[in-house]
């Protein structure tokens, strides 16, 4: 049924859109894997879950539950019901055993779409908790032009939209950081993030200290 999904989906964008996608070749092709990314739109999901060739888990909001054809599709594609803006313990849980036992999972470390500027807003540190716990590898992945398909498709123009994924890399297991302790990972996992933008859509991290050595392992 993903696959299947995958491949409507992709139809669908390709239409509608102009895709570019950059940097397959660092998906890794086994095991648990983190992929982190910003959020733009509600076209950012369907851009990912075409250019990611993995079955890829994410959170959706409880609240779509209410919208049957799309509760058909998340189901059918296995994502994780969540509760937005309080903490779930159950979600949390099913998050942990699908990365332990070899599945990728999907998160926005923002937790919500910056929709005002379409650049990176202070992340929240659940994905931090995450990696923190689990060591799974982390995925950076950037999108951008998502923003604007609502405002191209009335004119019946292809908005060109991006997909970039940047390397793989890993942060130490840490099962008992909490709070201020995850800070140093959420400021890894947003700069490995933000380095993959365009500069305009960089937003809170765009002068963050680290970003600087992100682009030198980028350049590398």
């Amino acid at each position: 049924m993903y696959e299947f999904l995958r491949a409507i989906v992709g139809v669908l964008m390709r239409v509608f859109t102009r895709v570019h996608i950059q940097g397959q070749n660092h998906i890794p092709s086994s095991g648990s894997f983190l992929l982190v990314t910003n959020h733009l739109s509600r076209f950012d999901l369907p851009l990912i879950f075409i250019g990611i060739r993995r079955t890829v888990v994410v959170f959706i909001a409880r609240k779509y539950r209410k919208v049957w054809p799309l509760r058909l599709l998340v189901e059918a594609a296995g994502c994780i019901w969540v509760r937005q803006n309080e903490p779930d313990l159950g979600a949390v849980k099913q998050a942990l055993a699908h990365l332990r036992g070899g599945g990728a999972l999907g998160i926005s470390p923002e937790g919500t779409r910056s929709q005002s500027t379409h650049a990176l807003i202070e992340a929240r540190d659940g994905v931090s908790f995450l990696a923190a716990r689990t060591g799974a590898p982390i995925l950076p992945v950037a999108v951008w032009g998502t923003e604007t398909i609502p405002r191209m498709l009335p004119r019946l123009r292809r908005a060109r939209v991006f997909l970039r994924i940047g390397k793989p890399f890993s942060l130490p297991v840490r099962p008992h950081a909490r709070g201020e302790e995850l800070d140093p990972y959420t400021e890894d996992i947003m700069c490995s993030i933000a380095v993959l933008l365009p500069p305009a859509y960089r937003g809170v991290y765009a002068s963050h200290p680290r970003l600087a050595e992100w682009e030198a392992r980028l350049a590398a």
